[in-house]
């Protein structure tokens, strides 16, 4: 019994080497920070519709709105339909259509800003993307480079009125 007591004093505990992990750190540490530097985020400023402005409309402001639907682009001032812009024979929506509709709007109203985005309850994702950026902006070239100048830059969503419920048919 004594021997193995002697064994158990005689060996000596190890001492943890952490060079391995600080040559890591040394190195990660400058590749995450440098990393950062190329990470880009845009960020698009949304208003979101109150459940307050359920009462009457005031005529003399117009509420520009696009109603994304099955049977294509509806734009409309808040009291009528300006057009419909039907879907292509693709099936897809015509966003240039869209895009040439805005920028008639934006010369009849230059200082109007906001617009409401109606989105039926199956829009895709790409269709909401494509449709916003029509409303925001457009592509124009200004002493010979590509610039986007602005339409309707303070978006709103909301939910497309069902057939039945009231709104513009």
């Amino acid at each position: 019994m004594k021997r193995l007591s002697k064994r158990r004093h005689s060996q000596a505990t190890p001492e943890l080497d952490v060079t391995p992990f600080m040559n890591l750190m040394i190195v990660l540490v400058p590749v995450l920070l440098l990393s950062m530097v190329f990470v880009h985020t845009t960020v698009i400023d949304l208003n979101f519709p109150s459940g307050e402005a359920a009462g009457e409309m005031d005529p003399a402001n117009v509420h520009l709105e696009v109603r994304i639907t099955d049977g294509g682009l509806v734009v409309a001032d808040g009291r009528s339909i300006i057009t419909t812009l039907p879907p292509r024979q693709d099936g897809t929506q015509d966003f240039e259509a869209l895009s040439q509709t805005m920028q008639e709007i934006k010369r009849r109203m230059p200082e109007k800003r906001d617009a409401t985005i109606l989105l039926a309850p199956d829009t895709d994702y790409q269709t909401l993307v494509s449709v916003m950026d029509s409303v925001r902006s457009v592509r124009t070239v200004v002493n010979g480079q590509s610039v986007h100048a602005e339409l309707f830059p303070e978006v709103s969503l909301g939910d497309a009125p069902v057939k039945g419920q009231g709104g513009l048919s």
